[in-house]
């Protein structure tokens, strides 16, 4: 079990993260980066079974700065609605110092790997074209592609998308993987938040256990010493 503990940024703000130590010596970092639903429960539970497989694994409540102390288990549309308050005023450039404060926190384990979902992987790529001092990004369904297209990555990246995300339309995963094809764009038969296994009716079992075996292996690779 992991707790929660304070991460200071570069400009001098503070933000909850949750924190999840592996049994014995960690074989890396890994960063977890959480749907507009905040640091909750699935979340938290995801981060765990990084800190399982070995990791040092956080995960920074990045709507903090906006909405500090939010998180939900509700996944209805009044919750969905709730949840997206803090987008008009989101900024991108001050979630990758979010990030950066996290990748210092887990650093001192070895090489960082990123990932996250939803609101999350579009973060997990822009964290990767950031740069940050990662070493591998495993990015699921991050919305609006066309917003980070041009931002290529400079680290080890993966993405992860469902064919039946009506919020992601295939043409523009397709318009990643062929401006990147350097890069493993898996595609599975699933719904938007097929990896969230407290997100019904739209987790695949199926999808989320390769999902999560392709991450598990990308990390392994690129986070090794």
């Amino acid at each position: 079990m992991g707790k929660f503990v304070t991460l200071t940024t570069e400009d001098s703000t503070h933000l909850r993260a949750y924190r999840s130590d592996p049994a014995g010596m960690p074989r890396g970092g890994v960063v977890v980066l959480q749907e507009i639903f905040g640091v909750n429960h699935q979340i938290r539970s995801a981060t765990d079974r990084f800190a399982a497989l070995g990791y040092l694994a956080i995960a920074p409540a990045v709507q903090d700065r906006m909405m500090p102390g939010f998180e939900t288990d509700d996944y209805s549309p009044e919750a969905f609605g709730k949840a997206r308050q803090f987008i008009g005023g989101f900024r991108p450039d001050l979630a990758l110092l979010d990030i950066k404060a996290a990748i210092a926190e887990v650093a001192p384990a070895g090489k960082v790997g990123i990932t996250g979902y939803c609101f999350g992987g579009m973060l997990t790529w822009r964290a990767a074209h950031a740069g940050l001092g990662l070493s591998a990004a495993s990015g699921y369904y991050g919305g609006g592609v066309p917003g980070y297209i041009d931002a290529a990555p400079q680290v080890p990246i993966e993405m992860h998308y469902g064919d039946r995300d009506a919020g992601i339309p295939l043409e523009q995963v397709e318009q990643l993987r062929a401006r990147y094809p350097e890069v493993a764009v898996h595609i599975y038969q699933a719904d938007h938040g097929f990896f969230n296994d407290e997100r019904k009716p739209t987790f695949d079992a199926a999808a989320a256990t390769v999902a999560f075996a392709r991450t598990a292996e990308f990390f392994a690779h690129h986070l090794a010493a």
